[in-house]
């Protein structure tokens, strides 16, 4: 095409605050609206007072969803599930219902002639079905990450029922995708990773392009390549970043910082990000005696989390179910090596140049081996340095935002070629009524 196409990008959330995959369509929203493209953003409308004041200067072209009673149902039948189970079931539900009054919506642009291309890069599941087809245009969807299982040892933090959930769902995620196929029909799917395309092989689909899920945007996440010049005196310096949920082990990261203590070595551990499991860690640190070194900051806006990260000497995170693990990267950027899990998202992103990657089996002295990593950088600063340097380097090189917009527009330009001429294919099965 001649001029740039004009984009609609699809989510059920787009947030700075909410975390996770919310964060993606915002970025994509914003970054391309700064290079002056004709992109629109379709979120629902718990998202409205964050993205009015995120994205202010384009809220003319950013769409509302609102609550109806079908939302509502789903929402409550939801709670009436257990734990995980009522996530998964209530997420994916709501997320079909948000999809039929987005199509809607949807539908009504193109017949305007403001979308030659869709995007809908979440839910990032690769398994969740997407009802976005039949509408006359390319659809893109992902980057999916996914496919994931616990590290063996840890398969309790599912419990019985959920891990059968998890089997039937997955079970039925063929005949699901079958039934509702936008992901078969799709232009284009995007894969961060291996372990996803793998779990996308169900669909037959001809074109999957590999594309990273997480980037960093270097407008908030910058810094100078740190210089160690910290007194051996002051204690080293850990920090967390993250959802307080069992699954990110932070019960595993206070045992690891009580055994680097009781071996001599000085370190404190800023633990920044809220959750459920919050009230019994805080308990935990202070059963552990642990209350002078382990400091809880609770949520903090992305460009606070930056200056805190930029006090410390290197993030920790070792999560035993971690798709993506942004923050690694975002830690990376800011020159501070880095202790995670060698399991999911973060081994993805690590390597021995910029971090140490931590074995989660077996289980039984797992914290004993965070503990040996944590001594490993306390003792060392100019290894810290050097890890912290590389990481600074390979973030730019391969995971900035900007270099990220730059292919999605050229996956965009491929999936229009790939298209036929546009042609609008009435669709009345759209499900229930906005009241």
């Amino acid at each position: 095409m001649s001029e740039a196409p004009k984009i609609l990008i699809v989510a059920q959330n787009a947030s700075s605050v909410f975390g996770g995959e919310a964060f993606l369509p915002l970025k994509y929203f914003q970054l391309m609206r700064q290079r002056g493209l004709p992109v629109k953003l379709i979120a629902h409308s718990r998202n409205r007072a964050n993205l009015t004041e995120t994205l202010a200067p384009w809220l003319e072209d950013i769409y509302f969803i609102e609550d109806s009673r079908w939302h509502r149902f789903a929402w409550n039948l939801g709670k009436m599930l257990p734990g995980r189970i009522s996530s998964a079931f209530s997420g994916a539900l709501l997320n079909f219902i948000n999809e039929r009054f987005q199509k809607r919506l949807v539908r009504s642009l193109i017949r305007a002639g403001d979308v030659d291309i869709i995007h809908q890069p979440i839910p990032v599941s690769p398994l969740t079905p997407s009802s976005l087809y039949g509408l006359g245009v390319p659809v893109v969807i992902g980057p999916m990450n996914g496919g994931m299982t616990y590290p063996e040892g840890y398969e309790y933090l599912q419990g019985r029922s959920t891990r059968r959930f998890i089997r039937l769902a997955r079970g039925m995620a063929r005949a699901l995708n079958n039934l509702i196929p936008g992901k078969r029909k799709a232009t284009t799917l995007l894969v961060a990773n291996k372990r996803t395309r793998d779990a996308l092989e169900f669909l037959n689909h001809p074109n999957v392009i590999d594309l990273v899920e997480n980037g960093v945007d270097f407008s908030i996440w910058h810094g100078a390549e740190p210089v160690d010049q910290k007194p051996r005196t002051q204690p080293f310096r850990l920090v967390f970043l993250g959802r307080l949920v069992d699954w990110k082990a932070v019960d595993v990261t206070l045992e690891a910082i009580k055994i680097s203590r009781s071996h001599g070595t000085s370190v404190t551990l800023d633990i920044i990000g809220d959750g459920d499991e919050r009230e019994a860690l805080e308990r935990l640190a202070q059963a552990q005696d642990l209350t002078d070194a382990v400091r809880f900051y609770g949520f903090l806006p992305q460009s606070t989390c930056a200056e805190r990260l930029k006090a410390c000497d290197a993030l920790i995170l070792n999560s035993v179910y971690e798709c993506g693990g942004a923050v690694v990267l975002e830690a990376m950027s800011l020159g501070l090596p880095v202790i995670a899990s060698n399991w999911g998202g973060p081994a993805d992103y690590l390597d021995s140049e910029c971090g140490i990657l931590v074995e989660p089996v077996p289980k039984k002295g797992f914290s004993d081996r965070l503990a040996t990593a944590i001594t490993q950088l306390a003792d060392n600063p100019e290894l810290r340095q050097r890890m912290g340097a590389a990481g600074s380097r390979k973030v730019r090189e391969q995971f900035d935002w900007e270099r990220k917009v730059d292919r999605i527009l050229d996956i965009y330009a491929d999936a229009i070629a790939r298209h036929p001429t546009r042609q609008h294919t009435p669709d009345h099965t759209d499900g229930p009524e906005r009241e």
